[in-house]
């Protein structure tokens, strides 16, 4: 999965522009115990296999440490242009 998926959200949307690479690369064969009740749950509303559920769930903790990282740098970076300038160059 190349591209976010439009159910991913824009947290997802933001990790990736934070640096968060949300293709598979390298893979890690793993076993893992989880409640089964909580992956009936997960898999619902993904509508996808164990593999893919847990993968979106990985993604989406990682998009999360992302956010918070930048989070910590609200207020401490300057910016050369403001938010109207931006906004006009859109245009």
């Amino acid at each position: 999965m190349d591209q976010p998926s439009p159910s991913s959200g824009a947290s997802l949307n933001a990790s990736f522009k934070a640096g968060i690479q949300a293709g598979m690369g390298d893979l890690r064969k793993i076993t893992v115990q989880v409640p089964e009740d909580v992956l009936e749950k997960a898999q619902a509303y993904t509508g996808e296999g164990v593999t893919q559920t847990v993968t979106a769930a990985l993604k989406r903790l990682a998009s999360i440490q992302a956010q918070q990282e930048l989070l910590k740098l609200r207020g401490k970076v300057k910016f050369s242009v403001s938010y109207d300038e931006i906004k006009r160059e859109r245009e």
